[in-house]
């Protein structure tokens, strides 16, 4: 493979789309305020199970990243795959990292009672699905062959079978 064809070619940084779906859940709120999770939950509720999670997708990104270095390859999605990660939290799941920004815009926004916040998550949860997962696994293939097609069969995407 090329150095110039040597990328995912991912449209985004995840962490781009995680910031982007709480500041504009927050301006929503403020602007249009909901109250669903006010009712549903109460305020010691919201904070607790919003920490929790919050921590929870901390820990597994924190954890998926920290086996991309002991594996000696790229964090940054745009740069190239210099080896596959296949142990660890990879062991159970191939997108922790994404799954754990999903948990801790999930926590924010239970936290912080925002309501829009969790309906954005969809729509980032597509944006980080079709322009960055599904490319990331075509460059594996591409990249790595039937080793990675052999962790995509053992491996669920995002920690469920599906």
């Amino acid at each position: 493979m090329t150095d110039s064809n040597d990328s995912p070619g991912v449209i985004v940084l995840p962490p781009l789309v995680a910031l982007a779906t709480v500041v504009v859940g927050a301006a929503m709120s403020w602007a249009a305020p909901t109250f669903v999770l006010r009712v549903l939950m109460s305020f010691e509720l919201r904070v607790v199970f919003g920490l929790l999670l919050a921590a929870g997708g901390v820990a597994l990104a924190v954890a998926a990243v920290r086996t991309f270095h002991r594996a000696g390859t790229n964090v940054n999605p745009s740069q190239p795959a210099l080896a596959l990660a296949t142990d660890g939290v990879y062991t159970h799941i191939r997108n922790p990292m994404y799954v754990g920004l999903g948990l801790l815009v999930g926590g924010i926004g239970i936290g912080f009672a925002s309501d829009w916040t969790l309906v954005l998550l969809l729509p980032a949860a597509l944006v980080i699905h079709y322009g960055v997962v599904l490319r990331e696994e075509a460059y594996l293939v591409r990249k790595f062959g039937d080793a990675y097609r052999r962790y995509q069969a053992a491996v669920p995407r995002y920690g469920w079978p599906v």
